[in-house]
């Protein structure tokens, strides 16, 4: 429990550090208003012909009597709307990541400088197409085990009370990690960790990405506000990503009183990729 509270100060960190910083805020929020546009458009393509699609790929049904064709249909219909609108949850973050990468990658430099008791931020060297594709080809992967956990969520759906209960929260709990992933990605691809190797860091500590990332998911829900949360979740997922490393928090930075005590935070685990690698 008490790494879900630490994980939700971060979070709230992350805000209230691009609350500091007006310029890096106005500039993070560019890449999630473009994401929104694209988004918005598909959704609401889909709520006007979600039910002729729905339509379309139920012909057996066409000869079943009123009421149970209506509601087979408007109860597939609105199934299908929530599902995608969960997908847009997850991947919303991937796609603006990718949209704003240069935008993250400066912000998440610039937390890194202010909390860093040398003020350095580690650099991956790597050339701006090169950290893009490992960007793109890391959040493909994601998006599909998003998918297939969303897949799954929706077949669990249909059992009685579990369905409309546990699996809703579930959900979010799933989505909340997904997105902590994508946010920490920005700061840990700088310093060379691996998809394969963030994710055994964020399982080793699930409570506290989900106490960072199940609220944010609950929040992204309205896609205004994930918007102008955005900048304030990649500040608060570089100094999250910090600690999953152990690496120290100068105090008077962004962190609160007593968060720059070093010997606080986990040390990372043997065979972990050195900082700044």
């Amino acid at each position: 429990m008490r790494d879900l509270g630490a994980g939700f100060r971060y979070l709230l960190k992350g805000q209230r550090w691009v609350a500091r910083h007006g310029k890096q805020y106005g500039f993070g929020l560019v890449p999630g208003l473009i994401t929104l546009v694209l988004y918005a458009a598909a959704l609401v393509a889909l709520a006007l012909w979600g039910e002729d699609a729905v339509t379309w790929a139920t012909p057996f049904a066409d000869d079943w009597s009123s009421p149970w064709l209506g509601l087979f249909r408007g109860f597939l219909t609105a199934v299908l709307f929530a599902l995608a609108l969960l997908l847009a949850v997850v991947t919303f973050t991937a796609v603006t990541l990718l949209v704003g990468q240069p935008f993250y990658e400066n912000l998440s430099e610039k937390v890194d400088r202010d909390v860093s008791p040398d003020g350095h931020a580690p650099e991956s060297g790597l050339p701006l197409w090169r950290e893009l594709w490992i960007s793109a080809r890391d959040s493909l992967r994601i998006v599909v085990r998003a998918a297939l956990w969303g897949v799954l969520l929706f077949a669990c759906g249909f059992i009685p009370v579990v369905g409309q209960t546990a699996v809703p929260v579930l959900g979010f709990f799933v989505t909340g990690f997904f997105l902590t992933e994508e946010l920490t990605a920005v700061a840990l691809q700088r310093r060379g960790v691996d998809l394969r190797t963030r994710l055994t860091l964020l399982r080793s500590r699930k409570t506290l990405v989900w106490g960072f990332g199940t609220p944010l998911a609950v929040a992204f829900l309205v896609p205004v506000v994930a918007v102008f949360l955005m900048p304030g979740a990649v500040a608060g997922a570089t100094l999250m990503a910090r600690e999953l490393l152990g690496e120290e928090i100068r105090e008077g930075g962004s962190a609160e009183e007593g968060d720059g005590d070093v010997s606080a935070l986990p040390q990372p685990p043997s065979g972990w990729p050195a900082p700044g690698r």
